[in-house]
């Protein structure tokens, strides 16, 4: 199935570019001790919000890209997409530098930790537009309907880190930013292998000829008329890809939010849950996987296929692996035998919350391309007040277990709403250019 196909390497390189380098990082430089560790945990921290607010850009050139690929001309859209970007990435490394001592001590009270953590920003923040840059180029590949090309340069990345970690962290004496370093020297290297691939790529395409097909006035599928000029590109893009960005930035906050709730019944409960949804971030990424592949999908040929029926069993299938290996993989990341116990509790009562989570963010990536991505994220803050409302009141008169269930019933709403969303569909043989703007 064309969806599966395009999923995979999006799973692949979700787990490499995301997960993976934050862990190689921690890892070479655990033996420095207890602040460098917090170090490099508070920068993962606060890269993944940095990257929320970059996905505005590069989701909205993968879905204008895909609109545009085979039937018009993609120099415009990919330079105004580079242009956005190199706005974005200025907008948010130059006041990342230069206020990195109390962007620092916003995530710790601990001086010297603190002072590490402002000198780890001062390359990681400084090195954020080739993060960017890589994420974009990421972006057009897959616009072309290309998810191997990304996963490789994320393979790439990871190997180069793996390397570069011990060279910079202890053979050149950097300690902990040299971890920040060897990550942006990778980067580096990964971008301009990406962007090789991509100059060759675009090249042919530009030398193809004419459009294989030209756009028609009933081709309903697609929901967006294009526009053309740089202004109309820019909208496109931005309109298209602020609500994968504000779903990603609101996951976040909720994620803090949740570590203050669960926190007030103790530090047993906050490190089971914790160690929990790191446990279950690996089947996680395969939702968001299934999502990218409905996007991209959707937006070249306007019909993503099942992927809500998708997610929803991705999300039964992460829920029996979870369960059936919940108690050894709670072993691997505590000693603590309340802690394990509590990580067990945790994923067991999880099943309730992942079947509707992979359906709720695999049919987002068919919305988002199909031009209701507002709507999307407007079911999932709903969601979350309502998670949010019933995680206090359930927690008052059952515990942490209330937390858990509110999870799964803020999700379970989300889910339905966007269910209905998708069930939708475009009045018969209305034309493209009449169709209304659906996120006004």
């Amino acid at each position: 199935m064309k969806l599966l196909r395009l999923a995979l390497p999006v799973y692949v390189e979700l787990l490499t570019a995301v997960v993976a380098v934050g862990l190689i990082d921690l890892l070479w430089v655990s033996p420095l001790g207890g602040p460098a560790v917090a170090t490099v945990t508070i920068a993962t921290a606060a890269e993944n919000l940095a990257l929320g607010v970059v996905l505005a850009v590069s989701t909205g050139t993968t879905v204008a890209v895909g609109r545009r690929d085979g039937r018009e001309p993609l120099g415009p859209v990919v330079r105004t997409a580079w242009l956005l970007g190199g706005a974005v990435s200025l907008a948010v490394a130059v006041p990342g530098v230069l206020l990195r001592e109390p962007l620092a001590r916003l995530f710790t009270e601990d001086p010297g930790t603190a002072r590490l953590t402002a000198g780890f920003f001062l390359i990681s923040l400084g090195g954020l537009p080739v993060f960017y840059a890589q994420t974009l180029t990421d972006g057009i590949f897959k616009g072309l309907g290309d998810t191997a090309t990304p996963m490789r340069t994320a393979l790439l990345c990871n190997a180069l880190v793996i390397a570069l970690d011990p060279l910079f962290v202890y053979g050149l004496g950097m300690g902990v930013q040299g971890a920040a370093a060897a990550t942006v020297a990778a980067r580096a290297v990964a971008l301009g292998v990406a962007l090789t691939l991509l100059s060759r790529r675009l090249s042919r395409h530009a030398a193809s000829g004419p459009p294989a097909r030209a756009r028609r006035p009933d081709d309903v599928d697609t929901v967006r008329v294009v526009r053309t000029g740089g202004a109309g590109n820019a909208g496109e893009i931005v309109r298209t890809g602020l609500p994968m960005s504000g779903d990603f930035l609101a996951r976040s906050l909720v994620g803090m939010l949740m570590v203050e709730l669960v926190g007030g019944f103790g530090v047993t409960p906050l490190a089971a849950y914790g160690t929990g949804t790191k446990i279950m971030l690996a089947g996680v990424m395969a939702f968001y996987a299934l999502r990218q592949a409905a996007m991209i999908q959707t937006a070249r040929s306007g019909r993503a296929g099942p992927a809500s029926s998708l997610g929803l069993a991705a999300g039964g299938v992460v829920a029996a692996v979870l369960n059936a290996v919940a108690v050894p993989a709670a072993g691997l990341f505590t000693s603590d035998a309340a802690v394990a116990a509590g990580t067990v509790d945790f994923l067991r009562w999880m099943t309730l919350h992942l079947v509707p989570f992979g359906a709720l963010i695999a049919a987002g990536g068919t919305l988002q391309a199909s031009g209701r991505g507002g709507r999307v994220l407007a079911a999932t803050l709903a969601g979350f007040a309502v998670q949010l409302g019933l995680a206090h009141a359930l927690g008052a008169a059952l515990g942490v277990t209330g937390v858990w269930l509110a999870m799964a019933a803020g999700t379970t709403l989300a889910a339905v709403l966007v269910a209905v969303l998708a069930a939708a569909r475009f009045p018969a043989g209305k034309p493209v250019a009449a169709l209304p703007n659906l996120d006004s």
